[in-house]
């Protein structure tokens, strides 16, 4: 392997690399040696599982044995002395015919590392590197090296040759965000359904308010570090735009000494009705304000970042998650709000407060699907359709808070699917939800209808669309089929099996 070359695209793909990470891809001597080296303390391996077992087809080509041949599989951590952080995981397969005994007795019965077994015995071995590469932490990994899912993680494969043959095949992995010599922030942001707006016609004062819920999936996941000018990277030109002026407005609001570089890693789909404009300026802004050692509320990020003047499901998303229900805002002259604008037409409008919030069943799926080339109105488009269908008929607004307050709320609090299901079905012909569904696409309408049939409790349209979310305690599998069938027969579109997240933001530094 052309090591150089391959550490230099490995940079392209996930961001740059310090030396000492370059170093820990590429050494060919101990990497335990190396980590008590760059820690300046004594490191501690744990095994966490070993066995022995066939050779499968993988293995037996990388360890050039036949099939079946007994090889001791070991996965292990290693520990930093004295906070006991996890600082690399390895995995290894070991030939056991082919291991003297001594060395085959210390890698089976004690926590060793390989490294101080081979000096130990004094085997004279040489490593060869098979690969270096990065993939997103799935769930387990992430909880092993105690970072958020999806945060890159670094890995190479290698072999450890002696007598001419293959002893040992190991793959170690350590978190891309480890060993960097710059502090970074990482922000894991929701996703959000909005059910309704509640009151679009003030006749009480008030004006707005909204139902939502966080998602786990789809999400944001986005890293900075400090640097001398705005940065971004990964994602498309309008998150950069936003990420931009959010950065403008929170250097100045809380007078930092500088923007930072940002690296967008996952997204959440623009103009659908998830509420990804939020959830990335609130991401910036979190991680600005964290970077700067600054504590600022999420509401006040909400005002600086200009989020939340209509809906705030998005703001509260962000920081608690769950299913929300907010209070909207005073209306009338000298008010908040004088007229009925979307929270894009809304700046300078405080986030609603939260009126109740609820953890949403965990075993309740959430099946999302976004038909292609059907955009949601946003924009000047959006405004206007404010502008000509508000006021709302007040027997209608009446007839949402019924719903919200008599079903969907007891739905979730006693976990009757049936009671929620019936009221967010329902609020698909109420208020302005009404307006939002009506001025739809037809497919879009057809498509709830089709992921009811397929044994959906309720189907619905987030926000202005298009996507649709159904809710199902079992069957979400059949449910995702019949709207991706549906799809491919009229363009196509993606779909998810997702759940609520009953939390907000996830926040790491690293």
């Amino acid at each position: 392997m052309d090591l150089p070359a391959r550490l230099q695209a490995l940079e392209g793909e996930v961001g740059r690399l310090s030396s000492v990470q370059k170093i820990l891809l590429s050494t060919d001597g101990s990497v335990t040696q190396m980590l008590e080296v760059i820690t300046g303390s004594p490191v501690r391996l744990e095994t966490h599982s070993q066995q022995v077992e066939p050779a499968d087809g993988e293995t037996a080509a990388v360890l050039q044995c036949p099939l079946g041949e007994e090889v001791n599989h070991r996965v292990v951590t290693i520990r930093g002395d004295p906070d006991g952080k996890v600082l690399l995981t390895a995995v290894s397969h070991a030939l056991v015919s082919r291991l003297p005994l001594e060395f085959r007795e210390d890698l089976m019965r004690a926590d060793i590392p390989i490294g101080k077994i081979l000096l130990r015995h004094r085997i004279e071995a040489r490593r060869e590197i098979r690969e270096i590469r990065s993939a997103p932490a799935d769930p387990g990994t992430a909880g092993i090296l105690g970072i958020l899912r999806g945060e890159p993680v670094l890995s190479r494969r290698y072999e450890i040759i002696h007598g001419g043959s293959p002893l040992l095949s190991i793959r170690e992995q350590f978190p891309y965000h480890a060993f960097l010599d710059e502090r970074r922030v990482i922000v894991d942001a929701p996703s959000r359904i909005h059910l309704t707006l509640i009151d679009l016609h003030g006749g009480l004062g008030r004006v707005d308010g909204s139902v939502g819920l966080a998602l786990e999936e789809p999400r944001l996941l986005l890293e900075a570090s400090l640097s001398p000018q705005c940065q971004v990277t990964g994602g498309e030109p309008w998150a950069a735009e936003v990420i931009r002026e959010v950065g403008r407005r929170v250097v100045e609001a809380i007078r930092a000494r500088a923007p930072a570089r940002f690296r967008i890693r996952e997204s959440v789909p623009r103009h659908v009705g998830l509420g990804s404009g939020t959830q990335m300026a609130l991401s910036a802004g979190r991680a600005l304000t964290t970077l700067h050692g600054k504590e600022v509320p999420v509401r006040e990020l909400a005002r600086i970042s200009g989020r939340g003047g209509t809906s705030g499901i998005g703001t509260a998303a962000f920081e608690h998650g769950g299913f929300v229900v907010d209070g909207g805002h005073s209306f009338g002259t000298g008010r908040e709000k004088q007229d009925f604008r979307p929270s894009s037409a809304s700046t300078g409008v405080p986030p609603a407060p939260v009126t109740a919030r609820h953890p949403f069943p965990e075993d309740w799926k959430v099946v999302l699907a976004i038909p292609r080339a059907i955009p949601g109105a946003s924009g000047g488009r959006e405004r206007e359709i404010f502008r000509t269908h508000c006021p709302v008929d007040p027997g209608e607004v009446q007839a949402v808070c019924r719903e919200v307050l008599v079903r969907m709320l007891p739905g979730i609090a006693e976990r009757d699917l049936d009671l929620f299901g019936a009221s967010v079905n329902r609020i698909q012909e109420l208020g302005f939800k009404r307006v939002e569904v009506r001025l739809q696409d037809p497919a879009i309408r057809d498509l709830s209808a089709t992921m009811r049939t397929a044994g959906a409790a309720c189907a619905g349209l987030s926000s202005f669309g298009p996507a649709v979310y159904a809710i199902t305690d079992t069957g979400a599998r059949e449910v995702e089929a019949a709207a991706r069938s549906f799809m491919e027969a009229s363009g196509g579109g993606s779909t998810w099996i997702t759940r609520a997240r009953n939390s907000g933001a996830r926040i790491r530094v690293a």
